[in-house]
């Protein structure tokens, strides 16, 4: 393999691929990423044997081949090069790199030594708004459940559906101790309703593949996604991001919503932060509770906190209040997580009682987004 690249083309393809988190897999070959040069391109390809990425970049191929390379030393050492012309040549299981005044010789493995990441042949295909889909992803992924015990909470689930004559997407995240779910467009692909569970991990990356791209002037507007019996690709642009997909049903979460409250709170979500992470300085060490109070005559919201060992605290918010007084104590985490993910300035908060989940949403509806939270039964 013989080939000649600009440094932001290069830095580009491995800063896609060389971030894949890995198993804990004594497979050192996971730690490379494969470089394959043909007819003036460059793929670059690198897998956890869960989720796969590939890359593609412009470049000048003198002689084709493919072979793989420790990618978080490649991308450090691509990162530190001057801008100018990068030249690649393998010798033997090694490849030399020249840029200007820099000369290095790096070991790696044959690419025969490689996982293969199988084509997928796809049955159905989705168009979704790249900057909805990444918004969305950053207001769900947060919610989603880190032990494996229950395989299906692990992941983000995904549901297309018809809403007044065009596609919808809601994406929904549960650790059971709070929800997120965001509705947003689909520009085409939505027929009929159609349900699937994508592990978290998959979705992350995805999150990090549009980030990188979003200062490219030809950035793509939209992301597809191609599924198959039991797989994903995900494309954007040159880059595709293939993933299994949970073989597992999804709890029908909506039976936990609430959808009749006893108290209904407008407030000012900055305020509202700022009270809850004052209070959270005198919660209870691992337990996380503060206590919400609403008092709708004084329209009154206090937030407290209380710890044997360091004092207590109680900070008051105006709010507009309705329905009756009531309180509640919650994890002040999950209860900023949801809070901090709001783009509207003022939230909704609805309760029945204390011992049952808390609703925020947004003031404005067209953001369609719901967050969730289990209170700390006293």
């Amino acid at each position: 393999m013989k080939l000649s690249c600009t440094r932001d083309n290069l830095h580009q393809g491995l800063s896609i691929t060389s971030h894949l988190i890995n198993r804990k897999v004594n497979l050192p070959i996971l730690q490379n990423v494969l470089v394959k040069a043909e007819g003036g391109k460059i793929r670059f390809t690198s897998t956890n044997l869960e989720v796969a990425v590939n890359c593609t970049v412009r470049g000048k191929v003198d002689e084709s081949g493919e072979h793989t390379i420790p990618s978080k030393l490649f991308f450090d050492y691509v990162s530190l090069l001057p801008n100018e012309t990068i030249h690649l040549v393998t010798e033997q299981d090694n490849i030399n790199i020249k840029c200007g005044n820099y000369k290095t010789k790096i070991n790696g493995l044959p690419a025969s030594e490689f996982p293969l990441v199988p084509k997928i042949d796809h049955k159905h295909t989705f168009e979704i708004p790249a900057d909805d889909l990444k918004k969305a992803l950053s207001k769900v992924l947060f919610s989603v459940a880190t032990n494996e015990a229950r395989p299906e909470l692990t992941g983000i689930l995904l549901r297309f559906f018809i809403k007044d004559s065009e596609g919808r997407l809601t994406l929904a995240s549960t650790d059971s101790y709070r929800l997120s779910e965001k509705t947003i467009p689909v520009i085409s692909g939505v027929d009929k309703e159609h349900s699937l569970v994508i592990p978290a991990q998959t979705l992350t990356e995805l999150s990090r593949i549009i980030s990188v791209f979003k200062d490219d002037v030809d950035v793509p507007s939209s992301v597809s996604m191609n599924l198959s019996e039991n797989q994903i690709v995900f494309v954007y642009g040159k880059v595709e991001l293939i993933s299994r997909v949970i073989d597992q049903e999804y709890p029908d979460y909506k039976q936990i919503i609430p959808d009749q409250f006893q108290t209904k709170v407008v407030i000012d979500k900055n305020d509202f932060i700022k009270a809850v992470k004052t209070a959270s300085l005198f919660s209870k060490t691992g337990l996380f509770d503060v206590t919400l109070e609403f008092d709708v005559e004084s329209k009154l919201l206090y937030v407290k906190a209380i710890d044997s060992t360091r004092g207590n605290n109680i900070t008051t918010c105006s709010a507009d209040i309705k329905g009756a007084n009531n309180s509640v104590t919650v994890n002040f985490r999950y209860l900023l997580d949801g809070l901090q993910v709001i783009s509207d300035d003022r939230i909704i908060f609805e309760m029945i009682d204390p011992s049952n989940p808390c609703l925020i949403t947004p003031i404005n509806s067209t953001e369609k987004y719901r967050y969730l939270v289990m209170p700390i039964k006293q």
